[in-house]
């Protein structure tokens, strides 16, 4: 009888975060393509453009002026998409047509005063300071009692529907707790419930073991393609102490934390020699007032391109009326990401 090989034959894995399955196709990495092949980002950005809204000293669309900043510059979305003073109301009719009013703090975080610099190429020390924004932001957001969840994340490149290139994320931050938090939640406690310990940090131990899907590790945290992933080149950040939030990360592990996120986005630039477009996000434990012994610190990077720095993953058909759907197996790409260069390309010599 023929022996199956994962890394030839489709198969279904299960996403043990979310409790959902992915089919995994390998053999379609065979299949010419002929799709849509968009262009790759080519503008070189200077370190300040007088148009930019979120560049210091500029007008933003809402008239207000932007700071001499110097580092990480927050505020209030001028476009928020929660807003926190509002009336409270619902609706509930025979359990068919279901609303509820949603209040909500939204922020956006300007990483650096310069225009061109990426996470990615930024020094650790400077993403460090995105790292202590992030924190103060998630103390003050946390303390408000209408506040139950804070989702940190960004939207980088075009790609990913990024309206401004000026390298900024965003703090969401909102009364309910969002379905994929609340997923995850459900998910940790059932495991913590049943076996005493941490899902991430028993899947960690795993991972470490097998050193199939490691892509960079440091003394706090863990790089690695998800045995579950979706997309091609995804990755997920683990710390391997389990800690609720970032508010609870050590000054060493706040320093570990920076240089992984170093790693994890300059690896991605090199990957097409391009500013490898994303959205990634950090997950922690709701802010509901609970201790949350169940929950595992850990920041998602989902990128969307799949061959080049010109052609990408497109989530439809199958993907948006079935099931998520992948054809290169994740051990596959966790390889081409372990062994690129922890030098961003533009350095390097090699652009």
């Amino acid at each position: 009888m023929q022996q199956f090989d994962f890394n030839s034959y489709s198969h279904r894995r299960k996403n043990i975060l979310t409790g959902e399955w992915i089919l995994v196709s390998p053999h379609r990495t065979k299949r010419p393509w002929q799709g849509e092949v968009s262009e790759p980002d080519k503008y070189v950005r200077r370190k300040y453009e007088p148009d930019c809204y979120l560049c210091p000293g500029n007008k933003r669309a809402n008239g207000e002026v932007n700071p001499e900043y110097k580092s990480t510059f927050i505020f209030t979305n001028d476009f928020s998409a929660l807003i926190n003073d509002i009336p409270v109301s619902s609706v509930n009719k025979n359990n068919l047509l279901v609303a509820k009013s949603e209040k909500g703090i939204c922020r956006v975080v300007n990483f650096s005063p310069r225009h061109d610099l990426t996470l990615a190429e930024m020094t650790e020390s400077e993403i460090e300071n995105v790292v202590t924004a992030w924190q103060s932001e998630f103390k003050s957001l946390s303390a408000n009692p209408n506040i139950n969840y804070v989702q940190i994340f960004e939207n980088k490149g075009a790609l990913m529907g990024n309206s401004n290139p000026h390298p900024h994320g965003q703090i969401w931050a909102q009364q309910s707790i969002p379905v994929e938090p609340a997923n995850e939640l459900k998910q940790f406690k059932k495991y913590y419930d049943k076996n005493k310990s941490s899902l991430l940090s028993d899947y960690v131990k795993l991972e470490l073991k097998l050193k199939e899907r490691i892509i960079y590790k440091n003394s706090s945290f863990v790089a690695l393609v998800p045995f579950w992933a979706v997309w091609p080149y995804e990755t997920i950040i683990i710390s391997k102490r389990k800690v609720a939030n970032i508010l609870q990360l050590t000054k060493k592990e706040k320093s570990d934390f920076s240089n992984v996120i170093k790693i994890v986005t300059t690896k991605y630039d090199n990957l097409f020699g391009t500013s490898f477009p994303y959205s990634a996000g950090i997950h922690q434990a709701p802010t509901d007032g609970k201790e949350h012994e169940e929950w595992h610190f850990h920041m998602h990077f989902y990128p969307p391109l799949l061959r080049s720095a010109s052609i990408k993953k497109f989530m439809v058909g199958y993907e948006m009326l079935a099931e998520p759907q992948r054809d290169i197996t994740p051990e596959q790409s966790a390889k081409i990401l372990k062994d690129l260069s922890t030098v961003h390309y533009k350095k390097s010599g090699n652009n």
